[in-house]
């Protein structure tokens, strides 16, 4: 009895010893085997351009392959929901976007929870989109803009990138802000809203910076204003909307890292030290500033904190202006 006893002590100190093993293992950083930092747009885009950045920034930094999977569809949403469902032991993260982070939870129902699902690291960058229009729409700046959409109400239309995207939602903040009557007309992605835009099918665009500037300085589109509190660094003479008489008009986009929901806690604070090295890498912020990109690392709270004010903001702008998923 007392063998038995006994064995029965061994056994359980084996496991015991086997289960810290596993754990150390499991919150080892960073991890032995490849990383992945999942991307939610096609390649080419600005989420990809600065993922493949920092990628290359972190492989040197960790001494560990880095690999950019690209994961387009649905507004970025299946990039999140994979990312949700995901291994936990830090070889997986991603380079979350505002749409499935903080607009998308309340437009429709997700597969996963944001807040729940997917565990914040650090803001990654923020940028803000350039509201250009054609020549042939008669205006030259921002204010003369207002001016008509007050004198012609329905007759400005605004592309976007889709119902529920960023660049619709700052259009209609800008109804809402200016108390005008701009037609939003959606599109499925930046391409063929710029084609349209060009060819005088639609009035204006809330265009990223990257994609409208070859036409802003070739002299087919003109840019009024920026959506950012701060002016674009590639745009340094046009006004924000926030300084052209609507004060603290805010939407910015943003790209910020985020890892599955169940990833411990001690491998999120390593992955937030080891993003914020990058992030604040000098050679690393010159390449984004050079795409219109603004690092902005922080601490995992403060992204947290971010993530669910964003929601609160656009859920009111979705809630009044009675936008639907498409």
């Amino acid at each position: 009895m007392q063998f038995i006893h006994l064995n029965k002590v061994f056994t359980t100190l084996i496991l015991a010893i086997l289960s810290l093993a596993s754990t150390a293992y499991a919150q080892e950083f960073p991890p032995k085997k490849t990383i992945t930092l999942v991307v939610g747009f096609a390649p080419g885009g600005s989420a990809d351009t600065a993922a493949r950045l920092i990628a290359k920034k972190l492989s040197e930094d960790l001494g560990q392959n880095v690999i950019v999977d690209n994961k387009p569809g649905a507004g970025g949403n299946i990039a999140h929901a994979f990312t949700a469902n995901a291994a936990t032991d830090g070889s997986v993260i991603l380079f979350g976007s505002i749409g499935p982070l903080s607009i998308a939870p309340n437009l429709m129902k997700l597969p996963y929870d944001p807040q729940k699902d997917l565990a914040p690291l650090t803001m990654g960058v923020t940028f803000p989109n350039a509201l250009v229009v054609i020549p042939e729409l008669g205006v030259k700046n921002f204010k003369e803009y207002i001016a008509m959409a007050k004198k012609n109400p329905g007759k400005i239309t605004f592309a976007s990138t889709g119902s529920g995207s960023a660049s619709h939602l700052q259009g209609e903040l800008l109804n809402v802000r200016a108390d005008i009557d701009t037609v939003h007309i959606p599109y499925k992605g930046g391409s063929p809203a710029m084609i349209d835009l060009l060819g005088g099918r639609i009035s204006s665009y809330y265009a990223g910076l990257a994609t409208a500037d070859p036409y802003i300085k070739n002299g087919k589109l003109i840019a009024i204003a920026t959506t950012g509190l701060k002016r674009a660094p590639t745009l340094p003479n046009v006004p924000t909307i926030a300084e052209s008489g609507f004060p603290g008009f805010d939407a910015d986009n943003w790209y910020a890292f985020v890892a599955p929901g169940k990833t411990p806690d001690v491998i999120l604070e390593k992955w937030n030290k080891a993003l914020v090295a990058v992030l604040n890498d000098k050679v690393i912020n010159k390449q984004l500033s050079e795409y219109g990109l603004a690092p902005n690392p922080g601490s995992r709270e403060d992204l947290a904190k971010y993530i669910a004010s964003q929601s609160t903001t656009w859920g009111k702008i979705i809630t009044d202006r009675k936008i639907t998923a498409e």
